[in-house]
């Protein structure tokens, strides 16, 4: 059984001015043959973008690519008709299945924004590029997991073209939560803002945490200000 700490200050970093990039595993020009991903999920970027500033129209292809906007506003355009506006609250999904062009900019021209890009690999591949975006409200997701992406788009989730469930969850101090893995399953949870005990253990802003061979993961709250997402991964 293991819990392994993947703390914030070890992840690879791209600092480009109008982007500061903290990659959880191996992006762009950051390699680490030890952090190439966790099961399916490949990617995990924590990015802030300067006002005004974004990433110019670039290709995907055979990736489930989700946006989770932290502070600000994400402006996203493609090439099979989608634009959009996401803020906190709203999660975006593409599939880039046999391939897209999109690019995303920070919507405001005065604040920055903050979000995480996600990275899954599909279960299948040549899939029809698809787009799609909801909004879980804060409410929604005080004091438990709400499941906001999964293979079967059930509870009013995202559908994911890959065998995983992502939740999110806003925590306030003392909130107690437990999310039980079936056999084979495994979990990876990233800390966004505030401190908590992820099976015990201190989680601070940006760590990740890889359970695996444990039969549940426990979180405990310990400030007013916790955010943080679980995926439950094969």
């Amino acid at each position: 059984m293991s819990t392994i700490i993947r703390p914030a200050q070890s992840r690879g970093r791209g600092f480009h001015g109008w982007l500061d990039s903290y990659h959880s595993f191996s992006f762009a020009d950051y390699f680490d043959p030890a952090h190439m991903g966790f099961g399916p999920l490949r990617v995990i970027n924590e990015d802030r973008v300067e006002p005004g500033a974004g990433f110019g129209t670039h290709g995907h292809r055979d990736m489930e690519i989700l946006s989770y906007v932290i502070e600000g506003a994400l402006e996203h355009k493609d090439s099979i008709g989608t634009g959009s506006v996401i803020r906190p609250d709203d999660v975006q999904i593409m599939s880039a299945g046999t391939g897209v062009r999109h690019s995303e900019f920070n919507h405001s021209t005065v604040e920055p924004v903050h979000f995480l890009q996600i990275w899954v690999l599909p279960d299948q591949k040549s899939l029809t590029p698809r787009y799609d975006q909801k909004t879980f409200t804060s409410s929604e997701k005080r004091g438990r997991l709400r499941l906001i992406a999964s293979t079967n788009a059930r509870d009013g989730s995202l559908l994911i073209h890959q065998d995983a469930d992502i939740f999110a969850a806003l925590l306030v101090q003392d909130d107690a939560i437990a999310h039980s893995l079936k056999p084979g399953r495994r979990a990876w949870v990233q800390m966004i803002r505030g401190c908590a005990e992820i099976n015990g253990a201190a989680a601070s802003p940006g760590d990740g945490f890889a359970v695996e061979h444990e039969p549940a993961v426990t979180i405990k709250a310990n400030d007013d200000q916790t955010e943080l997402l679980l995926f439950d991964l094969p």
